[in-house]
């Protein structure tokens, strides 16, 4: 944490309202049912934000927007469950550490630029926000794999979130990284954090090892030390708190708008029959998931909901008070599989670009209700810039560019290897095999034990076949000469980060037949393919135009660019992407990944595209794989930058899974 001077330090003390004669303090009253910030009542208001999905150049600009909602002013009043007291409610702010952002490989930690995990903690302490931390090591939060990292896959049998011996060695590495970090900036140290939660909603988790929570606490106390209050979070009722609370730790709960607020508190209180009445996580939009309607909350809904709880003296926190976007590969998924689109817009109170909604100053008209909000300007909406129709140009089919996407090389392997075996977390995998006998007529190519993870593009010699999916598409039927080279590039579509089986396995996961017969004598690919775009390599593919079948096409990349004038004031600003009549896949803006595109699924269409990824001085370059078909086929072909998002496009559900607004079911 950055030195700073006396005049600083002065304000800094007087902001966070402790006295020059002792020092700061943060605990739980049991007596008087509240929090004691400095030796006086306390409770707040606080809002969720994840700096992984914000580029840093933006942490500012919502921090300062979160901080003139309301979620700031310091204020005293009496409150029923502080009789004649006084209660403080500062500018709060309710943070996510996802282990696998910061060690991607094991023993490398990465803190750097939008990771900067110590810079976002002092912006946030500068701008006068305090901080409640919730470091895991699972967070959830529609993440891929909740957080936890993939290579924690390589030990196949592991029992994730328990006493397993390897899996706590792993959380015991880690958390001896990231806690002593933490400590500097604890609120008892000069710094914002108030609170710190263990773990995340353990008790919709099957597992269900006391030892293992009793082992974090222990972790977290060695760590941080015996002052700092660590809590729990679960869902409101009885069967998520039998497993997820624990003696020594303050049992707090999650629910929506429409809740029964008095039954959702009074479950907390069979954990906690005294103590501040505490949601850890108020709902004020819910997560989206591809093929199903952009989840939508009514800004009355959340208001109502919020006024009742604030006017029982509770604390509470809005999740999300902006979600973000899920760049690159980051997204979860639900179980039944179902995974979440590119956007995490959640309908929050800011827009996945940080845009000001009717639902933030619905929220700000409430907070009014029991505190004076911060005088002066709210930080405007950004202004987007819609760059127009950008021509785009086929490179190469994937399969044609191995020896320039695979830097590790092929692997050959009697049977299919899974990504984590190939030493890959993200993104694609080329499986290669041949047909080895004539299929003269259809012939089924089937994944029996439904083991493609998540999305397979198959094809024979060169054409295009099928398009095997997780729990929807298992068989496709095939022709060819025995010796015909069959191609299946898989995509991994994004771990489950809920639930018993967040233990996600990509790639050909079991074995593949032909008939009724096991196909063996397998070559596999890892692609490097966002190296390959940031390295530049994929603009020296000389372009092709190998035949097309009539209905299904190969993956290949596609690339344009276009050039932002630098005599015009303001620009570059934020944009959104969108591909008309292009159907699946990945784009990437100078080198950067944005993520993925599904408009024949939707609901999202458009991508946010952030303007400190934008360049005046230089062409703008974009790459696109295309994995199903691109209209570059029969002409011309373009993608468009629009100024406004589009999230919320009609769509037809796909299969029968639905997970209901706000609930938080016992997914075992």
């Amino acid at each position: 944490m950055a030195l700073l001077g006396s005049g600083s330090m002065l304000f800094l003390l007087l902001l966070f309202g402790h006295s020059l004669g002792g020092p700061p303090s943060f605990s739980v009253d049991y007596q008087k049912d509240c929090f004691r910030k400095d030796g006086e009542a306390f409770r707040y208001i606080s809002g969720s934000i994840h700096y992984s999905r914000i580029p840093r150049v933006y942490w500012k600009d919502r921090l300062l927007k979160m901080y003139m909602a309301g979620l700031n002013a310091i204020q005293t009043f009496t409150t029923a469950f502080d009789q004649g007291g006084r209660t403080q409610i500062l500018s709060i702010q309710n943070l996510y550490i996802p282990w696998n952002y910061h060690e991607e490989v094991p023993g490398q930690y990465n803190f750097s630029g939008d990771r900067d995990l110590g810079h976002f903690l002092q912006l946030a302490q500068d701008i006068g926000l305090l901080v409640i931390l919730r470091p895991g090591p699972y967070v959830c939060a529609e993440w891929d794999m909740g957080g936890l990292p993939a290579w924690l896959l390589r030990k196949k049998d592991i029992v994730l979130r328990s006493s397993d011996a390897d899996y706590i060695a792993a959380v015991d590495k880690w958390m001896g990284k990231l806690l002593p970090m933490m400590k500097a900036f604890l609120y008892q140290n000069g710094g914002p954090i108030i609170t710190v939660q263990v773990e995340n909603e353990y008790g919709s988790y099957s597992a269900c090892d006391y030892n293992y929570m009793r082992h974090l606490t222990a972790l977290f106390r060695s760590h941080l030390g015996e002052e700092v209050v660590l809590f729990t979070t679960d869902g409101a009722g009885l069967r998520y708190l039998k497993c997820g609370s624990i003696q020594g730790l303050y049992a707090t709960v999650d629910f929506g708008p429409g809740a029964n607020v008095t039954a959702a508190f009074d479950a907390q209180r069979h954990a906690e029959p005294r103590g501040p009445l505490v949601n850890s996580e108020f709902y004020t939009g819910w997560l989206d998931h591809w093929g199903s309607a952009h989840s939508v909350v009514p800004s009355a809904a959340v208001a109502k909901s919020l006024n009742e709880m604030l006017a029982l003296g509770a604390n509470v926190n809005l999740y999300m008070f902006i979600g973000g976007t899920n760049f690159g590969y980051w997204n979860g998924a639900n179980d039944p599989y179902g995974a979440q689109p590119t956007s995490y817009d959640y309908d929050a109170p800011l827009t996945e670009a940080g845009d000001l909604t009717q639902k933030y100053f619905a929220i700000r008209e409430v907070i009014k209700l029991y505190h004076k909000i911060p005088a002066g300007p709210i930080p405007p909406t950004t202004p987007k810039y819609a760059y127009g129709t950008v021509g785009m140009k086929k490179l190469q089919a994937l399969s044609d560019a191995l020896e320039t996407l695979s830097f590790s090389g092929p692997v050959a392997s009697k049977y299919p290897q899974t990504f984590i075996e190939l030493n890959q977390a993200f993104g694609y995998v080329l499986y290669r095999t041949s047909l080895p006998v004539n299929c003269n007529t259809p012939t089924p190519l089937s994944s029996p034990l439904n083991g493609v993870h998540d999305r397979a593009y198959v094809s024979v010699d060169g054409v295009a076949v099928g398009i095997l999916e997780r729990n929807k598409v298992i068989t496709v039927n095939v022709t060819g000469k025995a010796g015909s080279r069959v191609d299946i590039l898989v995509e991994n579509m994004g771990r489950i980060n809920y639930g018993s089986h967040i233990n996600d396995f990509k790639g050909l996961v079991t074995n593949l037949t032909l008939g009724k017969d096991t196909l063996t004598g397998w070559t596999m690919y890892s692609l490097s393919i966002d190296e390959a775009v940031r390295q530049g390599l994929l603009d020296e593919m000389r372009p092709t135009d190998s035949p097309q079948p009539l209905a299904l096409y190969l993956p290949a990349f596609y690339a344009g660019s276009f050039i932002i004038p630098d005599g015009i004031p303001d620009l570059p600003q934020d944009t959104y992407i969108q591909l008309p009549k292009w159907r699946k896949g990945q784009v990437w803006i100078n080198g950067f990944n944005l993520g993925r595109y599904w408009p024949t699924r939707g609901p999202q269409v458009t991508l946010f595209v952030p303007a400190n990824i934008l360049s005046t001085a230089a062409p703008n370059n974009v790459t696109v794989l295309e994995l199903e078909e691109a209209p570059c086929s029969s002409g011309p072909c373009s993608v468009e930058f629009t100024a406004t998002p589009v999230l919320n496009a009609t769509v037809q559900s796909q299969g029968k899974w639905q997970r209901r607004l706000f609930s938080k079911e016992d997914l075992v």
